[in-house]
């Protein structure tokens, strides 16, 4: 809910969060969510939801903005790859019917003509779509739109802060069951991933954002449904905490440009950023990152059919 904050307005489609000091961060789960350190952030105005395809279209409407999706990638960037493989495009999930070891490959597919407006690539449309999350969106187009709308990409730490709703103690963003009472509280895989889902066809991919409850902030879909950009470089692991209370950090970013590229590419020089929340293809035998301190990296360069993201206002008193 926007509420007017010290006499400013609220900005429309937003909530003030107020700033505090948490633990960002978990020592229990993946190794790149640790260490579980101390963290201040001033208080922001954050949007309700992730941005919809009804809010990029309007974007895409008065800009003119071309994804990176909708561009042919430039050879230049990507040393070695088949030239056919160069072609506007998007990674896609899609759900095989069985599998033979972790190989990713088995269901994300890089489909040439999948873009925004075409979220299954071929002849799919935004029909009955309009309020769900906009996907398939590189970095630089989030940070685009954040541009024109005169707001800004979260640093990850405003981002988990948000992401809590003022729980600090707890696992997920509503308490410490992932369904409390067995009733899903966000746009999770529901099933087996990636075999065998358990929802109604139709509803396997993003959903209507507010379609799970809010968290304690009244933000919705912070947690599932759609994975979000932040405006952070991907690091590793968390700075270790400096174990003084006059030192907890406030407001920290993320690492540098060059420490985020993907060793396993070395050829491959693209900075690769922080993706916070999980989406709707995180579940309980593959990917727990459906948690405020979760974390995953992501080239800026690279979009997918279950990333979006969602903006900020910084207010400066």
């Amino acid at each position: 809910m926007a509420l007017a904050f010290d006499g400013l307005a609220a900005p429309e489609g937003m909530t003030w969060i107020p700033g505090g000091s948490f633990t960002m961060g978990s020592n229990d789960h993946y190794p790149e969510e640790a260490p579980a350190h101390p963290v201040r952030v001033d208080g922001f105005w954050i949007d309700d939801t992730p941005v919809t395809n009804r809010k990029f279209m309007a974007f895409v409407k008065a800009t003119g903005h071309v994804t990176m999706a909708e561009k042919a990638p430039d050879p230049k960037d990507y040393p070695g790859a088949l030239p056919e493989m160069l072609r506007p495009g998007s990674l896609l999930f899609v759900q095989p019917k069985g599998v033979s070891g972790p190989d990713i490959s088995q269901w994300w597919t890089f489909k040439f003509g999948a873009d925004w407006r075409r979220p299954l690539g071929g002849l799919s449309d935004l029909r009955g779509k309009l309020d769900h999350p906009v996907v398939h969106v590189a970095w630089s187009d989030a940070k685009a739109y954040a541009d024109w709308a005169g707001l800004d990409l979260p640093t990850e730490a405003e981002w988990e802060f948000a992401a809590r709703g003022g729980l600090d103690d707890v696992e997920f963003a509503w308490g410490d069951e992932l369904m409390p009472g067995g009733k899903p509280m966000a746009n999770t895989w529901q099933g087996t991933f990636p075999t065998q889902s358990n929802k109604r066809k139709g509803e396997e991919r993003t959903s209507r954002v507010q379609s799970f409850p809010a968290n304690g902030y009244g933000v919705y879909d912070m947690i599932g449904n759609v994975w979000e950009w932040t405006a952070d470089y991907w690091s590793t692991r968390h700075p270790e905490p400096a174990g003084k209370t006059c030192c907890i950090p406030k407001n920290p970013r993320g690492g540098e440009a060059g420490a985020s590229y993907d060793p396993r590419l070395p050829a491959i020089r693209i900075a690769r950023r922080v993706l916070k929340g999980g989406s709707h293809l995180c579940a309980p035998n593959y990917c727990r990152r459906y948690r405020p301190a979760a974390r995953h990296a992501e080239p800026e360069d690279t979009s997918t059919s279950h990333v979006g993201f969602r903006c900020i206002k910084r207010v400066h008193m």
